[in-house]
């Protein structure tokens, strides 16, 4: 059930990456800058995106500016590890970019984890592309993790359950038509 619904959702996202999505971008964008701002998170977790994902790199910029400590996923086996956020970026697996090199960020507290989803269900769980990494990340991590968002260009609902109990479970989604808080 969680391979069909992954499915459907990338063609979906995919459909939606098109007309739109600058429209959808800003107001994703507009939503974190602010639960940021009013968490007066210093520590937080971003991602580099994919063209279906939700575009977070002028946040990225505009964090920077203001002294929060960016991290980003380095993907390492199976899983990965955090490191701060500097260019040059390159190109690595699954088209994923990733800071040249980068020692491993040392502390682990992260106010704020802004991470992307395929999809979610009503337990609020991520189905992510499939690969586990974010899984494994959260499983190993999540006494470090304040908070959780999830974001998405276009919201992927499915009304049944369809995640695992491993699957990592979001504190709200900020999606391109609004946010849902669980």
């Amino acid at each position: 059930m969680k391979k069909s619904f992954r499915k459907r959702a990338l063609e979906h996202l995919r459909r939606c990456s098109g007309a739109g999505r600058y429209a959808r971008d800003k107001r994703i964008l507009r939503e974190l800058e602010s639960l940021i701002r009013d968490r007066k998170s210093k520590q937080v977790l971003l991602y580099i995106p994919l063209p279906m994902e939700a575009d977070l790199r002028p946040l990225i910029r505009q964090l920077r500016r203001q002294g929060v400590t960016v991290l980003v996923p380095f993907m390492e086996g199976e899983s990965f590890r955090l490191v701060k956020y500097r260019l040059p970026l390159r190109k690595r697996r699954f088209g994923i970019y990733e800071p040249k090199f980068s020692r491993q960020h040392r502390n682990k507290r992260i106010d704020l984890a802004i991470v992307p989803i395929v999809g979610t269900d009503p337990s609020f769980r991520r189905v992510g592309f499939g690969k586990g990494m974010y899984d494994r990340f959260f499983a190993r991590e999540m006494k470090n993790i304040q908070e959780t968002v999830f974001v998405q260009r276009d919201l992927c609902w499915s009304p049944r359950v369809v995640t695992d109990e491993y699957d990592v479970r979001g504190d709200l989604i900020v999606a391109g038509k609004g946010t849902v808080i669980r």
